[in-house]
């Protein structure tokens, strides 16, 4: 049979839960479409959003990348116009000094040999560039080249170079045509875009150097993205856009528009709590479906908590309360619970008043039935104890010791029985007895008609808290009796030691007990032979009492002690129960028939 009431609740097995689980489940088809819904229309905002910003950055880098990309226009011409005029320097000095003087940008204009000397250039004098990093990689790219180098050999400041290969008829490299372009002539005020925001805009070439800022080079750094490399920026050949911590820490978002592919790219950054639809690309595509979603289940949750749940669980309380024992039922306020809840309620209010009106009936009848038999072992007593009066007046008239003597135990057994009776008005209930109660009475009652002035006993006793059926109870005391009256017989000390006597009853394992006698002996201790067998009657009545308890007497002998021990199952307290309920059945019920068999 399964428990009723037992195990650990699980969240899933409440109705709010199953409610909202089976709502979830109905809401999951409209919750699918809206998650398309929503991703299209994130992606259509996503893209308005990024194309607003690469026309935000190539606004405000206009003035840079154009001048960049005059500069780099102006290298590619020369390249073609130089060649003619390498074979007379002078020629070709005067030619790239008139195009430098007619720029304001052009800090120099020069012909780079395949040696690092410049010799034709817009300066007065050649110059030796074999220890210029950014002439070495000139020379060595074979194409056109964007550089940036932090402090020009000439200007002795920041600087972007332009070069481009001069190439003879065959196609050999002669060198390079470089431009240098002065980063104070590419900076420019500014103008604030879009309400008031100015972003910070950089151009970059395509191994990631920094060519411009608008924060100045040496401040670039830090505001470039963290998890992003520019020369990883710089392969792409299409805008970009996208949130990112920058190098100090700060949140901005970043778009990258590719100039000339692999060569010149721009860098637009804004802070990220201003950008227009900055929220619209973070937020996920199924974020706003999943809150309405998740919106509804807990809507649904309260309402059912509200209408249903709480009542049910007050209800619950009270049912598992009352079935663990509790009989202290408060009244539920369930007013504002649903019409089926009050009903249950009703219910379980009428069942309660039955089964507590039923109890008191069946506990008024057990003791008016324990009163009885308390009555009948009382009665019991008194007859036992009247037998043994009149076994006494018969063994006054007795001339032999023999009889006397076999007198005198027939008469201890009878009072031991009647103790036993004693002992069970006093402790009986209809279906189980204290052991515990019962042998220390017994005990006492022995001890007491065995010692006199003239003889002592020590006597230690250790009861566990035992129940035992009365069908157990009995020959158990019986036992017990008959062995301390061999140890009152048999006890002994050595000289000037007063006799002990232990008697104890413990638990063994979960459904075992152990009943164990034992006394001291003097200096001669009869043998186990003597003890156990007298008369034989002893011997007899223990061996017939263990038997009908379950267990078998073992007796140990060592030089002072002797110890009785009986171990032996306890049986289990609904058989005297059932025997109980089918002393109660009716006499025409085959129970009845068969207690009467």
């Amino acid at each position: 049979m399964m428990p009723i009431f037992g195990g650990r609740p699980r969240f899933a097995d409440r109705i709010g839960s199953r409610l909202a689980f089976l709502l979830a489940m109905a809401l999951l088809p409209l919750g699918v479409i809206s998650v398309v819904q929503s991703h299209a229309v994130l992606r259509e905002a996503e893209a308005r959003s990024e194309a607003a910003l690469t026309g935000e950055t190539m606004r405000a880098s206009d003035h840079a990348v154009r001048l960049i990309q005059r500069g780099q226009g102006a290298a590619a011409a020369l390249a073609e116009v130089v060649r003619p005029l390498l074979a007379d320097t002078a020629a070709c000095s005067a030619a790239l000094r008139e195009v430098a003087a007619g720029s304001q940008i052009y800090s120099v204009v020069g012909f780079l040999e395949n040696d690092l000397r410049m010799n034709c250039s817009s300066l007065d004098e050649p110059i030796d560039l074999s220890d210029t990093a950014t002439a070495q990689a000139a020379i060595k790219a074979g194409k056109p080249l964007l550089q940036v180098s932090r402090k020009g050999r000439v200007s002795g400041t920041s600087v972007v170079l332009a070069s481009h290969p001069v190439l003879d008829d065959d196609g050999r490299q002669l060198g390079v045509l470089a431009i240098s372009l002065l980063h104070s002539a590419l900076a420019s005020p500014q103008a604030e875009i879009s309400g008031g925001r100015l972003p910070v805009l950089m151009t970059f070439n395509g191994n990631g150097d920094v060519l411009t800022s608008s924060v100045g080079l040496a401040n670039a750094e830090t505001m470039l993205p963290r998890d992003r490399a520019l020369k990883a920026l710089a392969g792409h050949d299409r805008s970009l856009a996208f949130t990112a911590l920058t190098q100090s820490g700060t949140m901005r978002v970043f778009s990258v528009v590719p100039i000339i592919p692999e060569t010149l790219y721009t860098l637009g950054s804004w802070p990220a709590g201003s950008e227009t639809g900055l929220w619209i690309r973070a937020l996920p595509s199924f974020a706003l479906p999943s809150l309405m979603w998740l919106a509804c289940l807990i809507v649904t949750w309260f309402a059912a908590e509200h209408l249903m749940t709480r009542h049910i669980r007050s209800l619950r309380r009270a049912i598992t309360s009352f079935a663990k024992g509790s009989r202290a039922v408060d009244t539920l306020d369930i007013s504002t619970a649903p019409r089926e809840i009050r009903e249950l309620a009703e219910a379980f209010a009428r069942m309660t008043d039955t089964i507590l009106h039923d109890e008191a009936e069946l506990e008024d009848m057990v003791h008016q039935k324990e009163v009885l038999l308390r009555e009948v072992h009382h009665r019991v007593k008194n007859n036992l104890q009247l037998i043994a009066s009149i076994m006494n007046m018969q063994m006054r008239q007795a001339r032999t010791p023999e009889a006397k003597g076999l007198m005198k135990g027939l008469q201890d057994r009878v009072m031991s029985l009647a103790t036993i009776h004693r002992g069970l008005y006093q402790t009986t209930g209809l279906t189980d007895i204290r052991a515990d109660e019962l042998l220390s009475d017994i005990v006492r009652q022995v001890v007491n008609l065995a010692t006199g002035p003239g003889r002592r006993i020590s006597v230690h006793t250790d009861f566990g808290d035992i129940r035992l059926t009365p069908d157990q109870a009995v020959p158990l005391a019986l036992l017990m009796t008959e062995a301390l009256t061999n140890v009152m017989k048999y006890a002994g000390a050595p000289q000037g030691m007063v006799p002990r006597l232990d008697v104890s009853l413990t638990r063994d394992g979960a459904t075992m007990a152990v009943l164990e006698v034992s006394n001291t002996v003097g200096t001669q201790p009869p043998s186990a032979e003597t003890l156990a067998m007298g008369t034989g009657l002893g011997a007899q009545l223990l061996a017939g009492f263990a038997q009908q308890i379950g267990g078998e007497v073992r007796i140990e002998e060592t030089e002072t002690l002797h110890i009785l021990r009986v171990r032996f199952e306890i049986r289990p307290l609904a058989d005297a129960e059932a025997r109980n309920e089918a002393a109660q059945a009716p006499a025409d019920t085959p129970a009845a028939a068969a207690a009467s068999a």
